[in-house]
């Protein structure tokens, strides 16, 4: 049953954040044309987005790595390991889906290493980072289901959450060089089955080594805190308004709320 669950969760954390951010991207440009803002901007999927990481790595993940047998030292120290290792990688620029996120007048937008002559390359770059990056995302949903199931369904729901503003700007490049919006859905829908693939290979890998759960339980939490802490936060600390400035924070308190209930859902 385990294995089922982790096959329908990573569907829908990867095809389905897709399609969420296709959707969301089709209203924001109906009501860009009709002259009206839209009330869920990027800003807030940002704010929604890491409330929801930074709750399933410290009020899901963690605490379930930490009443294992491993040694606390271990279990710290594999947590430090991790978020140096994720540095290094968006260093390499194979992090984030192997292009640098920017604000730029206050929007949240995608700058993609690529020359405007050669839109193709840059596309298929984008597709091939966001491939990598989806299959370390299955391969987490698992670690976390094989705990529990209402880790699993946190971790997955923190991921489709992290994916949403992220798979806009996927869109938005991969758009450029496709005959149509449809064929643009359907190259970036593939790259969130790989999704899919990560989860399989994970379930697989931890019902052979169930010692090293709580390992991989403190790597997956290491990957939501250096991505919340790292990418997200940072796109959200810009001089606002009182007004903007509770909003932004209602959108984390929303994201953590929205775990945490996903969790006691799970759980009874």
């Amino acid at each position: 049953m385990t294995f089922i669950w982790i096959v329908i969760a990573t569907l829908a954390a990867g095809i389905g954040s897709v399609w969420l951010a296709a959707g969301l991207a089709r209203i924001g440009m109906m009501a860009a044309d009709d002259g009206r803002a839209t009330y869920v901007g990027p800003h807030h999927l940002l704010s929604l987005a890491a409330g929801a990481l930074l709750a399933t790595a410290f009020m899901q993940l963690l605490p379930e790595a930490f009443e294992s047998n491993a040694r606390a030292h271990a279990l710290f120290t594999t947590l430090l390991v991790g978020l140096v290792f994720f540095f290094l990688l968006d260093k390499a620029e194979l992090w984030h889906h192997g292009h640098e996120h920017h604000h730029e007048h206050g929007e949240h937008d995608h700058h993609h290493h690529h020359d405007h002559d050669e839109p193709r390359s840059g596309a298929w770059a984008v597709l091939t980072g966001d491939s990598l990056h989806c299959f370390g995302d299955g391969v987490m949903i698992a670690s976390a289901f094989v705990a529990h199931p209402r880790l699993g369904w946190a971790a997955a729901l923190a991921v489709l959450a992290h994916e949403v503003p992220h798979h806009i700007g996927d869109l938005a490049v991969v758009r450029m060089t496709s005959a149509s919006r449809r064929v643009a859905l359907v190259k970036v829908s593939l790259a969130g089955a790989v999704t899919v693939l990560g989860g399989v290979a994970g379930y697989l890998v931890l019902d052979h080594v169930r010692g090293a759960l709580p390992y991989f339980l403190v790597v997956a939490s290491s990957s939501f805190i250096y991505v919340a802490l790292a990418d997200l936060i940072p796109q959200l600390q810009r001089r606002l308004s009182s007004r903007e400035t509770i909003v932004q924070v209602a959108w984390l308190l929303v994201g953590i709320a929205m775990v945490t209930l996903a969790s006691q859902i799970a759980h009874q």
